[in-house]
């Protein structure tokens, strides 16, 4: 007998096999701790680099990170964000890389790591985050990106759900998964415990029977909710308590909504459609005991109706109508929208026109930002705030990446709202009715839950505007007394009939006795679950303080983050990876919304590669172009009329014309950096380098290794290597030193700059670099075929001018062409955007 054994086919990318991935999650009372560990070889003959990469939550904070190689681990430390970039920047002026970058999408923020290793060498990379599931719709949900990005021998993700309440129902799904994968989805829930196990096997990964590609890329999504006895659930372990609140079976509360429409010009096309198809299926949800308006913002402010009108069948019929015949022209004055939004509802509840026990709210959607009537954004945040006075709601959508982000964002927050992104992307009008949805049902209003003032201590926010159905109010504390075991809480609110008058009492030893499943359990959860909630609420307020106030919010979320060692916008993780004879440093920070994560990489072409590079993260793209000028021709590279920083350059040619070519190689020979607040000129050559600070000059060579510090400016010199600039407003230039075989027939030296914090420069920042320093918009159109096949050519439309430029797909790890990039051939490019 004999018995033939099938072979198993690996997948090997490049030289490395990643034969384990794991993905381990403990939710425990809606907080969830998840370990997403990988594991990898170097099946090649020489040092390969292995890539870590996943893509977390928004909602997430990373509390570790690891790397263990050939059996050495090397651990991620958190430190305070302006700590760790020095520590980073340093890294940068001894030649050295991040080897964490960090990126945000429409959900997840994207972490990587990439470290060499040895031939036959392991490498295990572990990343631990941690969030609160939030409940929306009657469900919690946590989400899961799925990406190996090849076939895995040992792939497993785990859930393990524990729920004093008990669990009330429990389903996973994937976006990936196919009838074959169905069945590899194991789920089981009774009474407080709840599983989920999903491990395809290298077969069931596969995209066909003999294919190497895997099927495993997209969202695994794991969706619960709990049994509800009672309005709330309050447990108390170690001296902290957290206090879960969602009423079920209440009536829901009439609505007063305002929908305050941009139809500026900008707003034309396929965006103004897709608004008024998202429009056209909120009307058919509004309830008949509710009443709204439509109130439209361009140059000019117009209504539908002068006040508030009952959603009837004929009102919403009318109401159709008008929708269907907006159209988009002028400029954008959004104050006068908002403004005459409060109006009308001011008038409405002066006159009577609402039930007293509604809940008013008003929606703003924009894709720009103001620039008619009041444009100044800070005067429009005071009135608006002046005008609502607390009573209302403000709920602002960011339509696309043209607007003011941060200003939407403090303007909702300081009306008891929130901001939101509204992607352009073909399912935008699902995404503008998938929010209206989340508040279209309030039950209760100025919900406020009040706990004894004396044995509490850092409360978290217990005040509410709204509670709407399917959501969850939540608020942790600690105690005074960290024995106190018992604590009992009066809950308030405004319901459709009447007042919510609700006590509930809890005692500790009845917490334990509901967490008796140890194994389901991770550590102090309440505790870091009250540090998580706590950090979160205070980065919130920060949006909307000055001052003092924000200086005392900032100290408070650092302390916190720190303590707990989370990843915040305060802090960042810095790792320390083995790199031959030095230590390379990484470091991973937590993105901001509405902050794009714009990296601007000047690089000098070389035989045909471009000079200039630049990334633009929300369009997943990036530009590519040339400036075709004669060597000796000098560029304003940065102007900054604020900060006072100039940067020009001056091209070069090859030391002869090359006659093969139809365009002639130009570098950048020489680099000047001005600042005349400082008073301060740094002129950089592939010889020499020359500061002068007022009438004192002083000549350095690239043979030298210096560090000058001075009031606001500090050099650093590294022999034949590069230069570190750093200025008094915080942004920094390194000027990199390119050599070439002195005996080269064709090219010589030239010079290369990069900028860090790039940030720290005003919006008024032009020049050639200096005006990508703000987010830039472009359309492609009319992609057809080039004259290489390979490369399609296409139409880009920035600024009104339509420009002929080039698709490509090339891997330039360090210039920052990753992807699908637009390579411009117009020599005008860079002053078409000027």
């Amino acid at each position: 007998l004999s018995l033939e054994k099938k072979p198993v086919l690996i997948m090997v990318v490049n030289g490395i096999e990643i034969y384990s991935m794991k993905i381990d999650s403990k939710v425990t009372s809606r907080f969830a701790h998840n370990v997403i560990t990988s594991r990898a070889v170097n099946r090649g003959n020489v040092a390969k680099e292995v890539f870590f990469d996943v893509e977390l939550p928004k909602t997430a904070f990373i509390t570790n990170f690891s790397m263990t190689i050939d059996g050495v681990t090397y651990p991620g430390t958190i430190k305070e964000k302006e700590a760790a970039k020095k520590q980073y920047e340093k890294a940068v002026s001894r030649g050295q890389t991040a080897g964490l970058v960090k990126a945000s999408g429409r959900k997840t923020e994207k972490f990587t790591v990439s470290v060499n290793i040895k031939a036959a060498s392991k490498v295990t990379f572990e990343l631990t985050y941690e969030e609160l599931l939030k409940r929306h719709f009657g469900k919690y949900e946590m989400f899961i990106k799925v990406k190996p990005k090849q076939l895995v021998k040992d792939f497993e993700i785990e859930v393990d759900i524990f729920e004093p309440q008990g669990i009330a129902e429990l389903e996973a799904e994937g976006t990936f998964i196919t009838n074959e994968l169905q069945n590899t989805i194991k789920k089981t829930f009774s009474g407080k415990k709840g599983h989920i196990s999903f491990k395809p096997t290298l077969d069931q990964q596969r995209t066909c029977a003999n294919c190497s590609q895997t099927v495993l890329d997209g969202d695994f999504t794991v969706r619960y909710d709990v049994k509800r006895t009672t309005p709330d659930n309050l447990q108390i372990v170690n001296g902290y308590f957290v206090h879960f609140f969602a009423p079920t079976n209440l009536p829901n509360l009439s609505k007063n909504i305002i929908f305050v429409l941009d139809t500026s010009g900008s707003m034309s096309g396929r965006e103004l459609e897709q608004t008024k198809e998202a429009m056209l299926k909120i009307l058919d949800d509004i309830k008949e005991d509710d009443f709204f308006n439509f109130i439209l913002f361009d140059s000019e402010i117009s209504v539908w109706k002068e006040t508030l009108i009952r959603a009837s069948p004929e009102n919403l019929d009318e109401a159709r109508k008008f929708v269907r015949q907006i159209s988009a022209q002028g400029l954008t004055n959004l104050h006068g929208g908002l403004m005459r939004g409060i109006d009308i509802l001011n008038a409405a509840h002066e006159q009577n026109l609402v039930p007293k026990r509604s809940a008013s709210i008003i929606i703003m959607l924009t894709d720009g930002q103001p620039n008619v009537g009041i444009s100044n954004t800070h005067e429009i945040e005071e009135a608006v705030k002046k005008a609502i006075d607390g009573r209302y709601t403000l709920y602002n959508l960011g339509f696309g990446s043209g607007v003011d982000y941060g200003f939407l964002e403090r303007m909702a927050l300081e009306n008891k709202g929130l901001a939101r992104r509204i992607y352009p992307d073909s399912d935008a009008a699902l995404q503008l009715q998938g929010f209206y949805d989340e508040v279209s049902n309030p039950m209760l209003i100025d919900v406020e839950l009040k706990y004894p003032e004396n044995e509490i201590s850092d409360l978290t926010t217990n005040s509410f505007k709204h509670f709407y159905d399917g959501s969850e109010i939540v608020v942790a504390g600690r105690f005074v007394d960290s024995n106190q075991n018992h604590l009992s809480v009066d809950v308030r609110g405004e319901g459709a009939d009447d007042a919510l008058l609700y006590t509930t009492q809890q005692d500790a030893e009845q917490t334990a006795q509901a967490f008796q499943e140890q194994q389901y359990i991770f550590g102090e959860y309440i505790e870091r679950l009250w540090a998580y909630l706590t950090i979160e609420q205070l980065l919130e307020k920060r949006i909307t303080a000055t001052g003092e106030e924000k200086e005392n919010l900032t100290a408070q979320a650092l302390a916190l983050s720190l303590m707990y060692k989370f990843v915040t916008p305060l802090t960042s993780m810095v790792v320390t990876k083995p790199e031959e004879d030095d230590n390379e440093e990484g470091i991973a920070d937590k993105p901001t919304e509405g902050i794009d994560i714009f990296t601007i990489v000047l690089y000098l072409r070389i035989d045909g590669d471009p000079h200039f590079i630049i990334s633009v993260p929300q369009k997943k793209d990036a530009i590519c172009f040339n400036i075709n000028e004669n060597p000796g021709m000098i560029l304003n590279l940065i102007n900054d009329p604020v900060t006072g920083i100039t940067v020009n350059g001056q091209l070069i040619g090859d030391k002869r014309e090359n006659s093969d070519a139809k365009i002639q190689n130009s570098y950048f020979g020489k680099l000047g950096i001005a600042n005349k607040h400082l008073d301060v000129k740094l002129t950089v050559t592939p010889e020499t380098i020359t500061i002068q600070n007022g009438d004192e000059k002083t000549v350095f060579t690239w043979l030298d290794s210096v560090t000058l510090q001075q009031e606001g400016l500090t050099l650093i010199i590294n022999r034949k290597k590069n230069l570190v600039l750093s200025m008094g407003s915080g942004v920094s230039f390194v000027v990199v030193l390119h050599q070439v075989w002195k005996k080269h027939p064709l090219h010589q030296d030239f010079l290369g700059l990069y900028t860090l914090k790039s940030d720290k420069l005003s919006e008024q920042t032009h020049g050639l670099l200096g005006q990508f320093f703000q987010p830039i918009d472009f359309t492609i159109l009319e992609i057809h075929p080039g004259s290489d096949p390979k490369k399609p050519d296409a139409t880009m439309v920035v600024k009104n001018n339509e420009l002929t430029v080039t698709s490509f797909y090339k891997l330039m790890k360090h210039q920052g062409c990753k992807q699908h990039s637009r390579l411009s051939n117009d020599s005008s490019f860079g002053r078409y955007l000027s």
